[in-house]
């Protein structure tokens, strides 16, 4: 029934000639997730106006279910994963029977103890490939990112190096470099550091080797460590609280972001019979 649901959907796109997205996003406590999470609505609805997709969002993860996620092509995570067993199977089996993902920052943290425990095998240490979150730069900072695979369709006609958007940096449990099924695609080029301005001394990088966009080869995905604004944290308890930067305010990282989607979505949905 999954697949011939998938089947359907994906004749009827494929007659209007677009794709569809749904995006699923939770944005609660995080000021910076929550004003991340409104602007990648904002953007993503005027980009589908321009590249012919069309693009929902849901806070409600009881929709990542299988009839609902037949009618769509890409899923994102702009801001968390979802905790209940039913809805993780049924990302798993979307995924493994030809659907396409794009996951944002936050949708990748895991750390035991936390509210987001590493609870999911899976997810964690097989999809995305990068386990546990170890630590992160503070404050939110540009950074120089360097392309390490230009024959990537995200990657067409980026330059060889480009500046980010401001963004909270993440280091992860796993050399993604040792993982035969990943291709990293971007990575922190070492001219941005020192990367992160503290006030704690961990929170400032010197070095080290710090993927940031990354594909697993067995699914049609793509992570971005991005999605992360920078805020008024100094009055983040004031309603005058305000976002001091925007994620999708970089010309380049904005063009590897489409050129992502329009990979994923144009791909298609091929179904498999296992």
């Amino acid at each position: 029934m999954l697949c011939l649901l998938f089947a359907a959907n994906l004749n009827a796109q494929i007659h209007r000639g677009k794709f569809s997205i749904i995006a699923f996003f939770t944005a609660k406590n995080d000021l910076a997730h929550i004003s991340f999470v409104h602007e990648a609505n904002k953007w993503f609805l005027k980009m589908g106006k321009k590249y012919h997709f069309t693009y929902d969002s849901s806070n409600n993860w009881n929709n990542l279910n299988a009839g609902f996620l037949s009618h769509y092509q890409v899923v994102i995570f702009l801001d968390t994963r979802p905790e209940d067993s039913l809805q993780r199977l049924a990302f798993k089996k979307y995924m493994e029977h030809g659907g396409a993902w794009m996951g944002f920052h936050f949708s990748a943290f895991a750390l035991t103890p936390s509210d987001f425990p590493m609870n999911w095998d899976w997810y964690h240490n097989q999809f995305l490939g990068s386990g546990s979150y170890v630590s992160n730069t503070w404050r939110p900072t540009s950074a120089i990112l360097r392309v390490e695979d230009p024959n990537h369709p995200a990657t067409k006609n980026l330059p060889h190096t480009f500046k980010s958007a401001p963004n909270e940096w993440y280091r992860w449990q796993h050399d993604l470099r040792k993982n035969p099924d990943i291709d990293i695609l971007v990575s922190i080029d070492s001219s941005s550091f020192p990367l992160g301005t503290g006030p704690k001394q961990s929170e400032i990088w010197h070095s080290g080797y710090y993927p940031v966009v990354w594909t697993n080869k067995k699914y049609k995905m793509i992570y971005f460590n991005m999605g992360h604004n920078d805020m008024d944290y100094e009055h983040k308890y004031d309603t005058t609280s305000r976002t001091l930067s925007s994620t999708f305010s970089s010309k380049w990282e904005d063009e590897l972001i489409i050129n992502s989607l329009l990979w994923l979505g144009k791909r298609g949905l091929f179904l498999k019979n296992n």
